[in-house]
This record gives C-alpha cells, structure tokens and sequence, in this order.
C-alpha cells in the first residue's frame, strides 16, 4: 500500500535516502544546493518533502508545493532498483486523489527517448502535455534556463492558465523576480 511520509532534516535515514536518490535520479542542474534544499524542507510551510512507501519499504520521494489553487510537483524519483514496479504509477494515482486539486510538472522536451517514454508515462496516469514553451529557470548562478514542457492533471486549461502556473512557479520555486 502506497503512502507518502513528509520528512525533515532531522529524519537522518530518510532524508540521507531522498538526498541521495536526488542526486542519482537528476543532473545537478534541475535540483537546487543541499543546503538550500534542507532549508526549503525544514522552514518553507508550503514545501513539502515525502519519502513514499510501499507498506514500510521506502521506494522513493516526491516534493511538491502547494499554491492554494494548484500543487505543483518538484520532484518525483523512485529507487532505481525498483524501476518498472508499478511504483511510480501507484504514486501518482495516490497523488491524485490525496491532492484534490489540479496537478503541475515540468517534463523536459521530447527530444530523447527517455524524455518521450517519461511523457508517455505521465499520459497514461491522466496528465496533460501543454505544448507551449516554457523554460525551467536556473537553479544555481551560471546555470542556463532548460527548455521544458509543463503537464497537468486537472481541471487547467492551458490558454487561460498557463501564463497565471508559469509566473507563480518560476518566483516561489526558482526566485524570479520578473517573468
């Protein structure tokens, strides 16, 4: 039985799990610092941190912001070795009936084939792709924005919506100031 646990800093085992699995799932660029993170994680009231787990075996995390009339989902990876386990799919249905509300992420664009398969998997759970450009801001000073594509699960619409998701994400999670 899927169930997401909120973690803190102070969760050593469990926040060792999801620091490490950040840093095997994505490339540094598409994750702030640690330190950052930790702060985010601990002090941010509209943050939220989760290892999920099957029953009591932790098979990954998820972190996702709550904006009043979205959530948007930062990051969502599961242990490699447990890849292909239904996992991910019995996340997202749990996701979307826990949440209640419409569902935003970002995917990178279909240019590889992990990237397609990524989006097919996320068609197959009932998001949406929105085809309009949208770039993912830096995380760290230096870094380049990254071309990507939003996807919604919900009652969005992308002509009228996607400007109000786009502006609300890109200063509460990335510090835009003007976008």
């Amino acid at each position: 039985m899927i169930r997401l646990q909120p973690i803190n800093t102070s969760d050593l085992q469990h926040y060792k799990f999801m620091e490490e699995l950040l840093i095997d799932a994505f490339p540094p660029e598409e994750y702030r610092q640690l330190e950052q993170l930790r702060e985010y994680t601990d002090r941010t009231g509209n943050f939220y941190n989760n290892i999920i787990f099957d029953d009591d075996l932790p098979v990954g995390f998820i972190t996702y912001w709550d904006f009043d009339s979205f959530y948007y989902v930062e990051h969502f990876a599961t242990n490699p070795a447990l890849r292909n386990g239904g996992y991910g799919k019995h996340t997202l249905e749990y996701l979307c009936n826990y949440l209640k509300r419409p569902i935003v992420l970002e995917v990178e664009r279909p240019a590889e084939e992990m990237a397609k398969r990524r989006i097919s998997f996320y068609q197959r759970q009932g998001f949406t792709l929105w085809e309009k450009d949208y770039c993912q801001p830096p995380y760290k000073s230096g870094d380049d924005f990254l071309p990507m594509y939003l996807m919604v699960h919900g009652e969005l619409d992308c002509e009228k919506d996607y400007e109000t998701i786009k502006k609300r994400i890109h200063k509460e999670v990335y510090g835009v100031k003007d976008n």
